[in-house]
C-alpha cells in the first residue's frame, strides 16, 4: 500500500504483517496501525490511505543511516549542512509569503524580556539533551534568536506538510484541523466522561499550538509547558498581545516534562506536538510515563510528530536535530502500553505527520 493523495503520491510503504492487530515490520518492529484520514483543501478532498509505514531505510544501523552520521560528524560538512537546513525554511517561508526576518526582528525589538520576569523558573535543571545545539542554534532552544523564529517556522513547516496550500490557514485547517478532531475523537469515544475541563500541553515552544488548542476548547484551562523560559517568554507576550479575549487565561509553566512537578491526575487531555523527535529515546518514555501520571482516568494523550522524510531532508534535519534517528527507533506504541495506556489509535494528519492517541483506563 502506499499513502496517495489527489495532488501528490506518497510511496512509502512497503510489506507489512499483522499481529494482534499490531503491524510489524519486516525487520520485527512493532508499530501502531495507522487508519485513513481524509482532509478537504482548495474544494478538492486529499485522502491517505490505510497503511503504516516502517522503519525508514535511513535509521538504525543501516548504510544510509551511518553515511549521514559521518557527515554530520564531520565539521565543515556539518556546518554546510546547519546552514543549508535552515535555509530550507527560510527559502519556504519567504517563498509563501512568511515575513521570517520581519516576524523575528519584531519579537527581538519587543518588550517581550520583560516576561522572563513571571515565567522563569530558577530551580530548572536542564537534562543534558536539552543543552545539545538544536534548529541550527548554538544554544538550542534557550536564546531568544531561536524564541523568536519559532513561529515562522512552524508556519514554514505547515507549508512544507501541505505544499498546495495557499494560505498558512488553510495548511492548518489540515496539519492542525486534524490533530484537533483525533484528540477530540479519541476522547469522545473512549472516555466516561467526555468533558474536556483542564489541558496540558508539554513542549509548548511558543504556544502555537497550545493557542489552538485554547481555540478548539475555549471552556478548557489550557496550560502550556516547556523547558525553555525564552519560548514561555514569547508565548506569554503573543498572547497578552493577541488581542483575543478567552473565557480561561492560557496559563504558561517552566517545567521539564519528564517531570512537572503538577498534581496527578489533574488533566482531561495531555498534548506533546512536534516534541519527541528532539528527544533521546529515555526522555519520550519518562514524558509518557508522566503524561499518564497527570492524567484523568478516562484522560487522552496526544502525540503529533514526523511520520515520514526523504533521506534529502532527513540529512539535513539531522545538522539540526541531534536526536531524529534515535526518535525514528523509538518504539512508541509499545511506550504508551507499558506506561498503562489503551485504545492506542494512529493517524496521518497529513503527508508527513502522524498523530498517535491512548486513553488512561476509567476506574
Amino acid at each position: 500500500m502506499a499513502f496517495t493523495s489527489q495532488a501528490h503520491n506518497y510511496n512509502y510503504l512497503s510489506s507489512l504483517h499483522l499481529s494482534d492487530g499490531i503491524a510489524t515490520t519486516r525487520s520485527g518492529r512493532r508499530r501502531a496501525p495507522t487508519v485513513a484520514v481524509r482532509c478537504k483543501m482548495a474544494g478538492t478532498t486529499t485522502e491517505y490511505e490505510e497503511g503504516q509505514l516502517e522503519m525508514p531505510k535511513w535509521a538504525g544501523e543501516t548504510p544510509l543511516s551511518r553515511l549521514v552520521g559521518a557527515m554530520v560528524s564531520f565539521k565543515p560538512l556539518y556546518s554546510l549542512l546547519k546552514l543549508g537546513a535552515r535555509q530550507v525554511l527560510i527559502s519556504t517561508a519567504e517563498k509563501k509569503n512568511i515575513q521570517w526576518r520581519e516576524m523575528t526582528r519584531k519579537i527581538l525589538q519587543s518588550d517581550v524580556h520583560k516576561e522572563m520576569d513571571t515565567i522563569l523558573n530558577p530551580s530548572i535543571q536542564y537534562p543534558d539533551y536539552y543543552l545539545s545545539p538544536f534548529h541550527a542554534y548554538d544554544e538550542g532552544n534557550l536564546s531568544w534568536l531561536a524564541a523568536a523564529e519559532a513561529e515562522p517556522a512552524t508556519m514554514s513547516m505547515v507549508f512544507r506538510a501541505v505544499p498546495t496550500a495557499s494560505s498558512v490557514e488553510e495548511a492548518n485547517e489540515i496539519v492542525r484541523g486534524n490533530w484537533l478532531r483525533a484528540i477530540e475523537q479519541q476522547h469522545q469515544q473512549y472516555s466516561d466522561n467526555s468533558t474536556i475541563r483542564d489541558i496540558l500541553d508539554v513542549g509548548c515552544s511558543v504556544g502555537v499550538s497550545t493557542r489552538f488548542l485554547a481555540d478548539k476548547f475555549p471552556s478548557a484551562n489550557v496550560t502550556g509547558l516547556d523547558l525553555s523560559p525564552y519560548f514561555l517568554a514569547v508565548a506569554q507576550f503573543k498572547e497578552k498581545n493577541s488581542g483575543h479575549p478567552r473565557k480561561n487565561i492560557v496559563g504558561w509553566i517552566h517545567a521539564n516534562g519528564e517531570n512537572t512537578g503538577l498534581p496527578s491526575q489533574s488533566f482531561d487531555v495531555v498534548s506533546i506536538s512536534l516534541v519527541f523527535h528532539e528527544c533521546p529515546e529515555r526522555a519520550i518514555v519518562a514524558i509518557v510515563n508522566e503524561a499518564f501520571r497527570l492524567l484523568r482516568p478516562g484522560g487522552t494523550i496526544a502525540l503529533m510528530d514526523q511520520a515520514e522524510l526523504s533521506p534529502v531532508l532527513f540529512t539535513l534535519l539531522k545538522s539540526t536535530e541531534p536526536y531524529l534517528d534515535e526518535f525514528y527507533l523509538t518504539d512508541l506504541n509499545g511506550s504508551l502500553k507499558e506506561a498503562g495506556f489503551i485504545n492506542i489509535q494512529t493517524v496521518l494528519t497529513d503527508s508527513r505527520h502522524m498523530t498517535m492517541t491512548a486513553t488512561v483506563p476509567p476506574r
